[in-house]
């Protein structure tokens, strides 16, 4: 019966999302209707001791990383650096190959820590032009888009400043640059085999003689709500072929330098914060000791991707001043409120796990994961997929699964001989699995701007879904042969 109260929690809250419902408002309710029917005189005392405390704990921590990305997201988007990254791309490249130019827009722009969602609406118009121009289906934007964007740049390749692979650093004490052959190897797993898949989807649609508005049941047709978003999404910042045809001058190079900058000034404050707090920080030192120490291993990640994101957004600002000032104001706001939601619906999520992982349901499941995947970098691999796949959200199942098994994967790690480091970057890159199910936040967001629905689009990014899954075992596989990290 215990087990089946917290699936039940479980399903419910999946459900819910997939429904529509806020994550903020329908995870505590979940969460605490399996409380009150393990135990109703247990509802307060959960809600207030363990999921308040989780999810303010949560907020704690993450929330300036979560602000400064959806800022310097707004900026990359409203300075005009999106539309030049991709004018460079393809001139050097060629617009015939737009599939490659879409994933490399997407690659740059994620790893150098434009939030998802910012992504997906600075990617859509260019993508769509070079679509419409190649005359490739437009129902293959959406996997394109969601393989630039969703997956390698945003958990695999070391160094990435996206929330999924800053917050096992928290957990493990290590640095966003954790694995790093690991992690590269991983990468170029799902680029060569998402690559591959794409076009051979391309090259298939091709020979079927489907253009870009595609034919019989994969022809495109709109609903008037996503048609308004698309129409809404590519006035932005629509490219046009002057412009995107036009010679590369000094700005267009120019516009590489803030997200160039946050990858450099992130490894620097990697290796320099540490030597200038050698000794720790100790606010007894200054006469404030009820403040305690702070923990160096925990903070550096964070501190070192905050310093350089807020280095990108004074950069961007400085070279498209006058772009930017038109719109700051507003578009400030709009990356404020976007900061908060997401985190929130995150620290929500987290808050969920705490009280499900009190439960005494949780033990089955724990025991059963245990038994049935007994070696730590597969069970976390697992685990973190299934609780992604569930929630709806990499950043939500991470939380969950780190937040229930980190001190055991820590001790099983430690006791099997595997660096930290490799649990990092595997529990990283699953947190980036099954995440993209239907009911997924970005995936509901990417087709509702590309104006498609699930019907039309949703087959090609479960496939990328899966490739991104394989890829976590496929590096486990890697390590457990050669001992690489």
């Amino acid at each position: 019966m215990n087990l089946i109260i917290i699936l039940l929690a479980l399903g419910l809250l999946m459900f819910l999302a997939y429904r529509g419902f806020s994550v903020i408002i329908i995870a505590p309710i979940c969460a605490l209707l399996a409380v009150f029917l393990t135990d109703p005189s247990h509802v307060l005392p959960f809600f207030s001791n363990i999921f308040m405390e989780k999810m303010v704990g949560f907020v704690k921590s993450y929330f300036p990383v979560f602000l400064l990305g959806a800022i310097f997201g707004k900026v990359i988007e409203m300075s005009g650096i999106a539309a030049r990254i991709a004018k460079v791309i393809i001139r050097f490249i060629g617009v015939k190959q737009a599939i490659l130019t879409v994933v490399l827009m997407g690659v740059i722009l994620t790893y150098s820590g434009v939030s998802l969602f910012v992504a997906v609406f600075a990617i859509y118009p260019f993508a769509n032009h070079l679509f419409r121009e190649a005359n490739i289906p437009k129902r293959l934007i959406p996997a394109t888009i969601a393989f630039s964007a969703f997956t390698f740049s945003m958990d695999a390749i070391p160094g990435s400043p996206q929330i999924q692979n800053v917050i096992p650093t928290t957990f493990f004490d290590t640095n966003v640059y954790a694995a790093p052959m690991l992690g590269g190897i991983g990468a170029l797993f799902i680029l060569v085999v998402g690559m591959l898949y794409l076009e051979s989807r391309r090259r298939k649609a091709a020979k079927n003689g489907e253009g870009y508005y595609g034919i019989g049941k994969n022809a495109v047709s709109e609903s008037p709500a996503a048609s308004e978003m698309a129409a809404t999404s590519e006035a932005i910042a629509a490219p046009s072929t002057t412009m995107l045809n036009a010679k590369i001058d000094v700005k267009d190079l120019l516009a590489f330098l803030p997200l160039i900058l946050v990858g450099v000034m992130n490894k620097f404050f990697t290796t320099y914060i540490p030597k200038w707090y050698a000794d720790g920080f100790d606010f007894a030192s200054i006469n404030l000791a009820q403040y305690g120490t702070v923990n160096m291993n925990q903070q550096l990640a964070l501190w070192s991707v905050e310093l350089a994101l807020l280095v990108g957004i004074f950069t961007a600002i400085a070279l498209n001043f006058q772009e930017v000032k038109l719109s700051f104001k507003d578009s400030l706001s709009v990356g404020i409120s976007g900061a908060l939601l997401a985190t929130m619906n995150t620290a929500s999520e987290f808050g969920f796990g705490g009280i499900i992982s009190a439960l005494p349901g949780f033990a089955v499941v724990q025991n059963f994961l245990a038994n049935t995947f007994t070696h730590p970098l597969v069970n976390g691999a697992v685990l973190t997929n299934a609780l992604a796949g569930i929630t709806g959200s990499g950043s939500g199942g991470i939380t969950i699964s780190l937040g229930i098994m980190a001190d055991k994967y820590v001790e099983a790690a430690n006791a099997a001989g595997i660096p930290l480091e490799v649990m990092h970057r595997v529990i990283a890159m699953a947190a980036g699995g099954m995440d993209t199910l239907p009911h997924n936040g970005a995936v509901l967001t990417l087709l509702m701007v590309c104006g498609l629905t699930h019907r039309q689009a949703y087959k090609d990014i479960f496939a990328i879904t899966i490739i991104k899954t394989l890829a976590c075992f496929f590096v486990i596989g890697v390590y457990l042969l050669t001992g690489i990290v």
